[in-house]
């Protein structure tokens, strides 16, 4: 947020996000495809130079899974077809102000409105029945989340370093950790092959869910609008995690993030080339996620490729492409490649 001083017009700006995803274990191989809005995003100086402020919606996080699968059934031969499925997510509503402290220093606060429910559920079917009518078990829970979180940020840059239009950035975020409001509720459901179920509520839970502090560190070193190199780093401090009923998980461990970027623009106001004016860009990142698959942690690493292109005076359209793969056959016995858009 510390950034939003260097933004002196009123800006709108929307994202969309395309994925494609194979995922890969000892027997079997399953690709999937979806897309979605990925955010939008209003920002306008309230003094140019001084103060500006933004606004914006997006993903906090997202669940779309089904794993099928059977279950012996104790003192019978028979079995049970298991369906596991979770959607829905967490979305995530932002105000953040940019201030800047003098012509190197700024600061930055943005303060985040998360809402928005999960659902899992897990329904059972025999195997093998001769039961003219058939009817199917299911556990339905849902967890509705409704709570502010804040950040802060800070950016120190240095014009004119050892040589004309050389610049230093160096900036920090600092995530608090949240206690978010969340209602759990979960029911027995009877659910026949045609529409409609019979349902009995189980239990109506209310309490928090625990999010981690979090600290992001960067620094990049530009040429004018030329090109810029730069580093990030994060650490999620998520053995503060807590579900709805509080206690620690022995499962979730810290996390870690980094990445290196480089973009270039050869000619920002070249007045024959469209080619020049646009912007490259290529990157790599590596996540350490904080949860365990197989007793190991799971790793994502990711190349970035990305293109600038201008549209009217000042407008761009900006598309980037992400190739990366997480886990591994050989530690977490699943892995999963994919290509975002």
């Amino acid at each position: 947020p510390a950034l939003l001083v260097y933004n002196r017009l009123t800006v709108f700006e929307g994202g969309m996000l395309m994925e494609q995803r194979t995922a890969k274990g000892d027997s079997s191989k399953e690709v999937n495809s979806n897309g979605n809005l990925n955010y939008l995003i209003m920002g306008f100086p309230v003094k140019p130079g001084k103060w500006t402020t933004s606004a914006g919606l997006m993903p906090y996080s997202s669940v779309n899974f089904v794993l099928s699968y059977q279950n012996d059934i104790a003192g019978s031969t028979n079995t049970v077809d298991v369906t596991e499925k979770g959607s829905g997510g967490i979305n995530q509503f932002f105000w953040s102000n940019g201030v800047a402290l003098n012509k190197n220093l700024s600061v930055g606060l943005k303060a985040t409105y998360l809402f928005s429910s999960i659902i899992n559920e897990t329904t059972n079917s025999l195997t093998n029945t001769t039961q003219q009518v058939s009817y199917f078990p299911t556990i339905y829970e849902r967890s509705y989340v409704r709570d502010l979180d804040f950040s802060l940020g800070i950016s120190y840059h240095k014009d004119s370093l050892t040589r004309k239009n050389y610049r230093l950035n160096i900036g920090a975020v600092y995530d608090f950790k949240a206690n978010l409001n969340t209602e759990l509720s979960q029911r027995l459901e009877r659910r026949p092959i045609t529409k409609g179920a019979d349902s009995v509520t189980l239990a109506t839970l209310n309490g928090s869910i625990t999010l981690p502090q979090a600290f992001s560190v960067g620094i990049s070193f530009s040429k004018g609008y030329q090109w810029t190199v730069g580093a990030d780093f994060t650490y999620l401090d998520y053995k503060q995690y807590r579900g709805i009923d509080g206690n620690p998980s022995s499962d979730i461990k810290s996390a870690v993030r980094m990445a290196l970027g480089f973009e270039f623009t050869p000619d920002l106001a070249s007045p024959s080339s469209y080619l020049k004016r646009m912007t490259y860009r290529t990157g790599v990142s590596l996540d350490n996620y904080p949860y365990l698959v197989n007793n190991s942690k799971v790793k994502d690493f990711g190349i970035n490729f990305g293109l600038s292109l201008p549209v009217s005076r000042i407008s761009s359209l900006d598309i980037a492409v992400r190739l990366g793969k997480r886990g591994d056959l050989q530690t977490n016995t699943i892995e999963e490649k994919y290509i975002k858009l």
